[in-house]
Order: structure tokens, then C-alpha cells, then sequence
């Protein structure tokens, strides 16, 4: 008995949805081939005058064929590279036309299945790279392309990408971005599709290469044509189309899932590389909405976890419910990844970062690190949690009233407390005199800093004798915990961390992840984007002991999941704001540009609250009535949770399946009604941002008493908040409000 190695492609565009039973008799049939190959080839047969030689069909049932190729390995060693299954004529005439090759210009491997055209007849395809005369004239007819404008040739196309003469031909004729995109998607070549958009956002041939991973050397010529088709199945640009099948558990997966659920298997070679390649120390990976850099980090806590089964794996982010989705999401890619039940055991550890810290201080003496953090005489262990601005009024009010009104207000001083106070573990008056402020956009003096600090002292001392913490503390005594324990012997309890959405962390969650892992190789993992920042305070990581400067940060622009039209209008939101990221250097959304295209948003006026409703539930009910939409695809947005609220209620009253989404999973027969910051880290076929007026958005009360020095940074808060909503819609976006638009929509 002999087996033979599968693997599979992403499924054609042009292969019929397979229902459940054809899918499972296509997982039986591999299942067989993997398994006893020899008994599997009497269901395996070739095409008479096929274009490739290589190619098979594979007898799936009466009516359908599975789309291949063999290919052996100089010990007589099959593998099959399965390419869809059709019904059994149409699989015949396409199996006679479609070709596996390496691309010599690039070395890529290339599955690329025949075409019919719209009577059901063949269709001839150029596949090969071949610069002609007609490639010429086309790009002369054209010299107001895009990419002609951008001082790019057929030559750069074709002898440096390895692009076909007629793809080529017609990327140069494309007279706009949008058109460079259209053409992009028309193959069904992934590393093909990737280069043209790259090319269409204005990256240059070399980037693109190097993104691609493409060398001067990309065919080992002393291999034979077989031997180059499997070393080119290891090019990671190869790994964007193929995967081959390790058991028959991922193969079942893989096949169920009709479209493949490609974010899980198939990565870009820069998202790649990002998840395998180890790390000297601490990396930062940034980019927009939608580029993927949740899935390079569930992929990377994946390639942990298999090369070591048992290291001390935390993977964590701002909050549970974000953190749940991550351990949905992990367990979705690879259920054998295993799940650690509390820190510092083996496996992946999933956590919110405060039931992290809580965790992490649950053994040991806590003494210590209460006075780490408060200074002596105010470690009294405290239970109650309250939330951040609890309790400064009051302190302000005890503490005198020398202090500049604009430096009473409680969002100022809990801030200040945050990023400054805890942020740098100051227990003394002299310590707070002379720390820096980064991030801080209001400037006080020395004697301020003395008033200040009357507050703060105040504050501590009613905490104290309440019994009450707030969150932020509980994170800083975690880390002063940790810390002590690592410098009496302890070890760490963390082999590796891997952070998502880092930039609404603040400074004492960041002392917490540096004190849950000793400094090293593939230490700490941390994916941000500044302009997602709707929480966290401007904190500068190397001031806290973790480095990713220089070749220690790297950022992804091709987003994965919203159309280049919601992208469009989403970026323009953020226009006007000043974005930092986690060292204070500036961020920018330059060269972001979307793989798919769409309608573009949708902007309604409304006369009043009543009209709005009524619009909402008419493109709602539209929604509903487009073939395979289900409830669960469409998300209404607000700013608000009343008007989150009245919105639910208004929409259940008019026949409409809507439920508030809060802390629950969100669930496939309700539309889900949720504020713009619930739907953090969440994705939807449609979404409505409704309620977006003047005197809604940005938040009123979220500024109200906001002193003048901090206003920018509260209303780009304001700002980006909006750019995360309008990033959860993949297909279609529409913004709704009555009375007057808001400013950040003009």
C-alpha cells in the first residue's frame, strides 16, 4: 500500500458551489488517495491531448470530477494538486486546457484552470509570459494609464513580476486605480492579484518583489520539471494559492468550507513571513483595518504552538469579548492547538488583559507590589473595583482649591494618573516632579505638579480606606508583582506573548506584558494601527523596556476585508488628525489599498428620527431579500447605546429580526444593533452607521469640559471611532442621520 501527498488550491471562480454530500465524497476520495494510493488510481485517469500532460480527473461519482494534477518525484512518489471539482463534461473540457507550471520569471507555481466561454465552448487562455508586439501597441494606445503614468512598462510586467503578456497589456491599458484593481481580480493567479494591487496603490516594482518574495534566482535549473514544481510549492508566493494537506481532519476542513475560509490557510507572503519568521525580541506589526493583522497573529500564536507543544503561550488583547473571539478564531484555524487553562501552564493561554492580571496575582504575597505601586502605608489589599474617574471630584474638592480649574476635571486627573502616575510606578512627590508626560497634551508647571500631586495623594488615601481599585491599578500591581517575583528567581510564567489591537493599551498594561516574559527571541508579538485608537493613552514602549525600533516593526496596507470603495470614504474620515504610533512616530495611511471592489457608500439625510427608522428598515428589508443574506450579515452602528437601544426596539416593532448585541456572541438569525465601540474587532456583510448627526457625532459629552490643550487628541478619538465603524462593512456601507451632518462626515 502506498500513499501520496494532496494538496490543495483555492477553489476556481468559475467551480459550481458543491453541495454537502458531493463535498463529502470528494473528502472520502483524497481521504482514499492519501491513504492507499495504489487502490485510488484505478478512480485517477488522464486526457488524450491535454495541454498538460500532468493533468487527471478523479472519478468522484456518476455526475462529478475532481480537476488535478500528478505529479512524481524522481523515487516514484505522487503528489496530487487538486484544483476543483465540476460536473463530469465540463471537468473533462477544462482538465484539457488547464496547466500546472513555475513561473521562470519568478518561480512561483501556477495552477490555472481552462476557461469556457458563455455557449459552454473551450476557451483558449495565454498563460505564459511572452512580450509581443501586441503587448506594444497596447501600452503605446494607452499612454495615459495609471501605471504608464507611474513610469512602468510591459518590460517591468512581465521580465521582473512574470505576469502574462495579456494581463500585462491590459494593467497598462487600465486608466485609474479602480481599473488596475478590476484587472487584478479578473485572474484567479493570487500572487498575480496581489502585485497588481500593489502596483495600482503606487508601490514600485521592487517592493512588490521583495513582498512577494521573489529572487534573482527564483528556478533551480539542474532540478527536472517535476522536482522544480515541488521545490516551487515551499515559494511562499505559491502558499498564497496552495496548501498541502498534513491529515485528513484539516482536509475535511479545508473542503467543508466551500470558499476555504482563505484567511485561515492561505496567507500573503509578507502576512507569512510575519507569522513563521522568529524574532530577535519584541515586534511590532501595524496596519489599517482589515489587513490581516489579527490573522497573522492567530497564525504566528499557531506556528508557536507547533514548534514547541509545550510552551508557555499568551495570547490577549484589550478586553474579553475581543479576547473570546480571539480563542474562537484559534480554535476555528487549528482545533488541535491546545488551549491552556490558566497561566503559566503549557499551551495557548487566551485572556482579556485584566483577567490576565488578576490572574497573574492570585499566588504570593501582594504586599510588596501594593507598595511598588501606592508607596508605603497604603497596601491595604482592596477588592472593590470602581471605574477610573471614580472618586476625583471628591479628591480635588478634599485637597483644596489652588488647583487650575481646567487640571480639577476627573477625565484630566484619572489620565494623568494613568499614563504618568501609574504609568511610571510614582510613589513619592519628587518622582512626579520629574517625570515625563509623554502623550500629554496639557503642560503643567512645577507648582501645578505640586497641586496635582495633593490630589493624588488624597485620592489614594480615600481608596485606601474604601477598599476600592480601579483596573488600571490592578493591572500596575500585577506588573510590580511579576516583576518581583522575576528579580527574587522566579521565572516568568510566559514563554511568548502575542498582543493584539496594542493601541489602546496604556502604560501599565505594557509594565504587565514586559514583566509576563523574560527579554528574548519571539518574546513579545504586538499588532496595532494608531488610527483604530479609541481607548488607550499615547504611551512611547521603549521607555517601558521594549524595544521595536527599526527592523523590530513592520506594516501591512492591503486590506482583505472592505471594498476599495468603503476603504476610500473610511480613510477620508481620519483626514485632519495627527497619528502616532507606539514610539510617537507618525503613522500614515499611504499606500493602503483594497483587494476587492463594491458600490460606494451610501450617505442618507433624514427629516427627523422617525424618517431615519424608516430608511433603515427599508435597506434593511432590501438586504434580506438578496439571495443567501441571513440577519446575522447586517449590523447597525450608533454612537450611542440609547440610541442603540431605541433603534433595536423601533426596528423589532416594524417585523425586522434585530437584537442588541452587548456582550453575547453575536448570532446569524438577528440583525445586530451595537455602538460603533462594540464593534470593535467585528466584520459585517452590510452595516449602517445611523444616528450620525451633528448633535450626535462626535460625542457631546464626551467633550464637554475636555481642557482646550487635550481637545485634539479627544475629538481624533471621536474621529477614529467613526473610521472603526465605517471598517466593519464588507460589501455595503450606508450612513444615516436627520438634522444637521456631523462635521467629521463633511
Amino acid at each position: 500500500m502506498g500513499t501520496a501527498t494532496v494538496v490543495l488550491a483555492t477553489n476556481s471562480r468559475s467551480m459550481p458551489k458543491l453541495d454537502g454530500a458531493v463535498t463529502d465524497k470528494v473528502y472520502r476520495f483524497f481521504e482514499s488517495v492519501r491513504a492507499d494510493h495504489a487502490a485510488a488510481s484505478a478512480h485517477i485517469t488522464g486526457i488524450d491531448g491535454a495541454t498538460d500532460h500532468r493533468v487527471r480527473v478523479g472519478h468522484i461519482d456518476a455526475e462529478h470530477r475532481a480537476v488535478m494534477f500528478r505529479v512524481d518525484d524522481k523515487f516514484g512518489d505522487a503528489t496530487y494538486i487538486y484544483l476543483g471539482t465540476w460536473p463530469h463534461h465540463t471537468a473533462t473540457e477544462l482538465a484539457e486546457q488547464s496547466t500546472l507550471r513555475v513561473n521562470p520569471v519568478n518561480g512561483v507555481l501556477e495552477g490555472i484552470v481552462g476557461q469556457l466561454d458563455g455557449r459552454g465552448d473551450r476557451k483558449k487562455r495565454t498563460v505564459v509570459p511572452d512580450p509581443t508586439g501586441d503587448l506594444a501597441r497596447m501600452a503605446a494606445a494607452a499612454p495615459d494609464g495609471h501605471l504608464t503614468r507611474a513610469g512602468l512598462t510591459g518590460a517591468d510586467l512581465t521580465d521582473r513580476l512574470g505576469l502574462d503578456a495579456e494581463t500585462a497589456a491590459r494593467a497598462l491599458a487600465a486608466t485609474d486605480r479602480d481599473s488596475v484593481a478590476e484587472v487584478a481580480r479578473s485572474t484567479e493567479v493570487s500572487w498575480q492579484q496581489t502585485a497588481l494591487l500593489g502596483l495600482a496603490a503606487g508601490h514600485g516594482i521592487e517592493d512588490v518583489r521583495a513582498g512577494l518574495s521573489f529572487t534573482d534566482t527564483p528556478v533551480d535549473t539542474d532540478l527536472d520539471e517535476n522536482e522544480q514544481i515541488l521545490a516551487a510549492l515551499e515559494h511562499p508566493a505559491t502558499k498564497m494559492q496552495f496548501t498541502m494537506v498534513d491529515d485528513n481532519d484539516e482536509l475535511r476542513r479545508v473542503l467543508e468550507e466551500g470558499d476555504f475560509k482563505a484567511w485561515r490557510t492561505f496567507l500573503h507572503p509578507d502576512q507569512r513571513r510575519f507569522a513563521e519568521k522568529d524574532q530577535r525580541g519584541p515586534f511590532r506589526l501595524s496596519g489599517g483595518a482589515g489587513t490581516g493583522k489579527t490573522v497573522v497573529l492567530l497564525h504566528r500564536t499557531r506556528a508557536l504552538a507547533r514548534r514547541d507543544p509545550l510552551a508557555r503561550i499568551v495570547l490577549t488583547t484589550f478586553n474579553k469579548t475581543l479576547a473570546s473571539g480571539l480563542e474562537d478564531d484559534l480554535k476555528a484555524l487549528d482545533p488541535t492547538v491546545r488551549i491552556a487553562t490558566s497561566l503559566g501552564a503549557p499551551g495557548v493561554f487566551v485572556s482579556g488583559l485584566d483577567s490576565l492580571a488578576a490572574g497573574a496575582v492570585r499566588q504570593g504575597d501582594q504586599g510588596p507590589a501594593y507598595a511598588a505601586v501606592f508607596g508605603p502605608g497604603l497596601s491595604a489589599h482592596r477588592r472593590k473595583r470602581v471605574g477610573n474617574e471614580a472618586g476625583w471630584a471628591q479628591a480635588a474638592a478634599a485637597a483644596g482649591d489652588g488647583l487650575d480649574a481646567r487640571l480639577r476635571h476627573p477625565t484630566f486627573l484619572s489620565q494623568e494618573y494613568v499614563s504618568v502616575v501609574l504609568g511610571n510606578e510614582i510613589t513619592t512627590v519628587e518622582e512626579y516632579a520629574r517625570a515625563p508626560r509623554a502623550g500629554r497634551g496639557v503642560r503643567v508647571s512645577r507648582t501645578q505638579r505640586m497641586q496635582i500631586w495633593r490630589v493624588v495623594e488624597e485620592y489614594r488615601r480615600q481608596a485606601a480606606r474604601n477598599g476600592s481599585l480601579t483596573y488600571p491599578e490592578a493591572v500596575a500591581i500585577a506588573a510590580a508583582h511579576l516583576r518581583l517575583r522575576a528579580d527574587a528567581g522566579h521565572p516568568e510564567p510566559a514563554d511568548h506573548v502575542v498582543v493584539d489591537e496594542g493601541q489602546d493599551l496604556h502604560a501599565s498594561h505594557w509594565r504587565l506584558l514586559r514583566a509576563l516574559v523574560a527579554d528574548g527571541p519571539d518574546d513579545l508579538f504586538i499588532a496595532e494601527d494608531p488610527h483604530q485608537r479609541i481607548y488607550g493613552q499615547p504611551v512611547v514602549l521603549s521607555r517601558l523596556g521594549i524595544n521595536i525600533r527599526g527592523a523590530r516593526s513592520s506594516r501591512l496596507t492591503l486590506n482583505y476585508r472592505t471594498t476599495a470603495q468603503n476603504l476610500r470614504f473610511a480613510v477620508g474620515l481620519l483626514e485632519g488628525g495627527e497619528y502616532r504610533d507606539l514610539e510617537e512616530g507618525h503613522d500614515t495611511t499611504a499606500g493602503y489599498t483594497s483587494a476587492r471592489l463594491g458600490p460606494e457608500p451610501t450617505l442618507v439625510e433624514c427629516d427627523s428620527a422617525a424618517d431615519e427608522l424608516d430608511v433603515i428598515e427599508a435597506r434593511i428589508g432590501r438586504w434580506l431579500a438578496t439571495e443567501h443574506s441571513r440577519p446575522g450579515d447586517i449590523a447597525v452602528l450608533t454612537r450611542a447605546k440609547t440610541d442603540r437601544d431605541i433603534l433595536a426596539r423601533g426596528l423589532v416593532q416594524r417585523g425586522i429580526p434585530a437584537t442588541v448585541l452587548d456582550d453575547d456572541p453575536a448570532t446569524a438569525d438577528h440583525v445586530q444593533v451595537l455602538t460603533m465601540h462594540r464593534a470593535k474587532g467585528m466584520e459585517f456583510r452590510y452595516a449602517i452607521l445611523a444616528r450620525t448627526g451633528s448633535d450626535r457625532v462626535p460625542s457631546r459629552s464626551q467633550l464637554r469640559h475636555i481642557p482646550e490643550e487635550d481637545m485634539a487628541e479627544a475629538r481624533q478619538r471621536e474621529r477614529s471611532l467613526l473610521y472603526v465603524a465605517a471598517s466593519r462593512a464588507r460589501d455595503e456601507l450606508v450612513v444615516t442621520w436627520s438634522g444637521g451632518r456631523s462635521e467629521l462626515l463633511r
